[in-house]
């Protein structure tokens, strides 16, 4: 569970723990995973914590491997690490930015991906749930240049790796959530306030749907889900 530490990465791994998986949560802050962890254990789950960078790709091929030796095996994965910064016009960027927004959004999904396959497959039903966004399925301008780059092409990201790994049982879901009330709304260049956010998506929303799809029997993917809140406002 990479971006497992706060908001739907820590809800996914909760709910996760709670229908019997053992979870292994990764994230930069080793105190938000500890308090994950702690969660877990509190209500009789098992889980353990992996501190790490997800834009280290050798980290994260390091973490697949210790997943495997402290837990047996490694059967699915989520992916909900992200990023997104203020300035998301071309009048505005900047390229340092853009290029950590495109690392963390793609690049370290993509090399999560890669270090998880050998073991999706050996596991005979694989699965991996990458944490998307609305702006990843449909255009939406204030997302950014960078960010709406990065999450389109998780969807493609995606595909290929339905088209490819079929034979091998592997499934891999394109979730791609709308607004949802975390602390990832602090990196709009307006953060919205406290009635903006009473509407939109909890972190429990996303956490029951990648639940939906953890859970589905083996012969079943969901190669794309779409959630909302009702009001756009």
């Amino acid at each position: 569970m990479t971006g497992g530490g706060s908001g739907m990465g820590a809800a996914a791994a909760i709910a996760a723990a709670r229908s019997g998986w053992t979870v292994a949560v990764s994230g930069r802050r080793e105190e938000k995973l500890a308090e994950v962890v702690a969660t877990i254990e509190a209500v009789g789950g098992r889980a353990i914590a992996l501190p790490l960078d997800v834009t280290d790709a050798v980290a994260v091929a390091r973490a697949a491997e210790e997943v495997v030796e402290r837990c047996g095996r490694l059967d699915g994965v989520v992916l909900a690490a992200g990023l997104n910064t203020p300035r998301r016009r071309w009048e505005d960027q900047d390229l340092g930015e853009v290029e950590a927004v495109l690392a963390t959004n793609l690049g370290a999904v993509t090399s999560a991906l890669h270090a998880a396959l050998p073991h999706l497959r050996a596991a005979g039903a694989g699965i991996a749930v990458v944490i998307s966004s609305y702006a990843g399925w449909s255009f939406q301008p204030g997302a950014g240049v960078a960010y709406s780059a990065s999450k389109t092409a998780l969807g493609s990201l995606v595909r290929t790796l339905n088209q490819q790994e079929a034979r091998h049982g592997v499934r891999a879901c394109h979730l791609c959530p709308g607004d949802v009330a975390t602390d990832f709304l602090e990196q709009r260049p307006e953060i919205p306030g406290a009635a903006a956010r009473a509407v939109m998506l909890t972190p429990e929303d996303v956490a029951a749907a990648v639940l939906h799809v953890l859970d589905a029997p083996a012969h079943v993917r969901v190669d794309e889900l779409v959630i909302s809140p009702v009001s756009q406002a």
